[in-house]
């Protein structure tokens, strides 16, 4: 099989079950910033080899390709997927508060850093914000299933008190955010 096709050269792209769209549209938007995450996390996941918090993120690596198929299907295409269910954000939320119920209280608001690992995680954090808007632009113009909105909501909780527990189990302090000084 050859990696190019040729048939994207006139600016479009196929989707799950051969409809095609252009590459600009905002199915193709959510699908790239959905796969920007999971390559996110594979970078992430340099970092956090041998830690506890890499099965997880293996898990979210795979759930992220499942969400990217599913918004590969439009609404009106041959195929419909269906990859996100409830569980997933339960595995999420019940991680969160493990996570938090050994983690310092949270008195500040955090920055941005601290350990390899919590920075690549904040980084992710980001992404996935940014793959969450997308997903809920697309939903505006084309309802998607609830869960992949919730699961990405919540994903990003888990990577931003995923970057706490990082920095933690390194004995590195969470950065606090202070006011800046008038200059």
């Amino acid at each position: 099989m050859k990696v190019y096709s040729k048939t994207g050269d006139d600016g479009t792209t196929g989707l799950y079950g051969g409809d095609r769209t252009s590459k600009s549209s905002a199915r193709i938007q959510a699908i790239g910033d959905v796969d920007e995450l999971n390559a996110i996390v594979g970078v992430v996941r340099l970092h956090s080899i041998g830690d506890p918090l890499d099965a997880t993120l293996s898990k979210i690596q795979n759930w992220l390709f499942d969400l990217g198929a599913e918004l590969a299907c439009p609404p009106s295409g041959k195929f419909q997927v269906a990859s996100l269910r409830e569980g997933h954000s339960k595995f999420l939320e019940d991680s969160i508060d493990s996570q938090t119920a050994v983690l310092p209280e949270l008195k500040a608001f955090i920055l941005p850093g601290g350990s390899a690992l919590a920075a690549h995680l904040h980084l992710a954090r980001c992404v996935c914000r940014r793959a969450e808007r997308s997903v809920t632009h697309l939903n505006e113009l084309e309802p998607l299933s609830r869960e992949l909105k919730v699961f990405l909501n919540r994903l990003s909780d888990w990577l931003f008190v995923a970057a706490r527990t990082a920095n933690m189990l390194r004995d590195v302090q969470d950065i606090e955010w202070t006011q800046s000084e008038a200059l």
